[in-house]
């Protein structure tokens, strides 16, 4: 794909992969450009610092220096001027993985991190490890670790860690982004039904995790969490070598002697005693696919242990945004029924005997539809108080296709439990003001920025 490549031109360039992506190309001598509509820090700093030209907004005009090769961010769709004006000029175009892949993948050893939950934790996690072994690994990662400082880095050492994000690639490539990432090994956390605007069923996720497992060589490994009923059915049929991880005993990476602290969690594999400070249950499989994934590149134990003591955790992953009067906010990017009941859990075990609210912001494209209409309801009843505001674009889904707020608040009454739906921030902000006392701990779930609530929320406490 490179050859005869001088200039990039980005549409979409003010993403956290594709900012990175064009600094790594630049570096690599390539002359790069890049286009978004909103450019804004941190991303837009950092370009700039990399002496990156951009353009604000989408035009023509910006392919005026007639690109080699122009990249199309998966945020971009048809109706784009630019968009329009690479099809129409029959300009060379690609997406992001393929590019990701031609580039820099290519001769490396991937670690492709998948599944519903547990992708950045997990992939964060296990980026740290090797960092921490001294192995220098160029990872890409949905989310920022505390750890890393950044969501993306291009180095020279034989590994690549990689999230695998099974969500389509672009607009004109409709498979999954992991399907791009030339995986030795693929770590399966769990599968669920997710995604509901480009997957049809279970089924249809199911296959696209089977497409990826088709790719991992006679010499790598397919890692998966074999308690999990809904990778089970594709598992046994596999070209190459799977190991399991998980709780229960027919697993090869097992768990045992758990223990799950308001603090740390610990766990023992093959003798050797594990601790991380990561809290809950869903944490110590992530950790454990991390200790299956590390051995199996040639990481020992203590190697592993080492990295584990010195991870920091991951921003907006129950996240503690501040405490004012002994109101503690916790940030958390959980969109999905599974991973807010899992939190919610965990945050249990982190402040035992404390008031537990919920307040979450219908965003995602399918929280959005009513396909989880009943497990939202069942999920946020492990609250003791929940909120819910507006669902987000409400207007662009038929009304048989959208949540039902209304609905959900009466299936949380009849569960005994304190729901109420105010659509508009600022009436969120007036009803936890009034109605929070100290010792409770606030847990807001979105995918976005919730209209700046965490930071509102402690200076109206304040």
């Amino acid at each position: 794909m490179n050859r005869n490549v001088r200039k990039i031109h980005l549409i979409g360039i003010c993403g956290t992969a594709m900012a990175s992506l064009a600094a790594a190309l630049k570096d690599r001598g390539f002359v790069v450009t890049g286009s978004d509509q909103n450019m804004y820090p941190p991303m837009s700093t950092f370009l700039e610092q990399r002496q990156i030209d951009t353009f604000q907004g989408f035009s023509e005009t910006h392919l005026a220096h007639s690109p080699d090769l122009v990249i199309i961010g998966n945020a971009m769709s048809r109706g784009n001027p630019e968009v329009e004006a690479v099809l129409e000029r029959k300009l060379r175009y690609s997406s992001l993985p393929e590019v990701l892949r031609e580039f820099f993948l290519r001769g490396k050893r991937c670690l492709v991190v998948a599944g519903t939950h547990g992708k950045t934790t997990t992939t964060s996690l296990l980026t740290w490890v090797f960092e921490n072994a001294g192995l220098n690994p160029g990872f890409l990662i949905g989310g920022i670790s505390e750890n890393l400082g950044q969501g993306a880095r291009f180095t020279e050492s034989e590994w690549f860690i990689l999230e695998g994000d099974e969500y389509d690639t672009a607009f004109f490539d409709k498979r999954s982004k992991f399907l791009h990432y030339l995986p030795e090994v693929a770590i399966l956390n769990n599968l669920e039904f997710d995604h509901a605007d480009i997957f049809e069923n279970l089924a249809a996720i199911q296959t696209s995790f089977r497409r990826l497992t088709l790719l991992v060589p006679r010499n790598g490994l397919v890692l998966a969490n074999g308690d999990d009923a809904n990778l089970s059915a594709f598992l046994p049929s596999l070209p190459c070598p799977l190991a399991r991880f998980g709780l229960g005993p027919a697993n090869t990476v097992l768990a045992s002697s758990l223990f799950l602290g308001p603090d740390h969690s610990e766990f023992s594999v093959d003798q050797f005693r594990y601790r991380i400070g990561l809290v809950g249950e869903f944490n110590v499989r992530n950790a454990l696919a991390v200790v299956g994934c590390a051995r199996h590149c040639g990481l020992s134990p203590a190697q592993i242990q080492s990295g584990f003591d010195t991870f920091r955790g991951i921003k907006r992953r129950m996240e503690v945004r501040g405490t004012v009067h002994g109101v503690t906010v916790i940030d958390d990017f959980g969109h999905h029924p599974t991973a807010m009941r899992e939190t919610l859990r965990a945050l249990r075990l982190k402040y035992p005997g404390r008031r537990l609210w919920a307040v979450f912001e219908p965003r995602s494209n399918t929280t959005r539809r009513n396909v989880f209409q009943c497990e939202l309801a069942s999920a946020l009843a492990a609250a003791d108080a929940i909120v819910v505001s507006a669902v987000a674009r409400a207007d662009q889904l038929p009304a048989d296709q959208r949540l039902d707020p209304g609905r959900l608040m009466a299936d949380l009454n009849t569960a005994g439990k304190t729901g109420v739906y105010l659509p508009d921030v600022e009436v969120i902000l007036d009803h936890l003001a009034r109605n929070v006392a100290p010792g409770d701990v606030i847990a807001i779930f979105s995918n976005g920025g919730f209209g700046g609530i965490h930071q509102r929320l402690l200076s109206r406490l304040s």
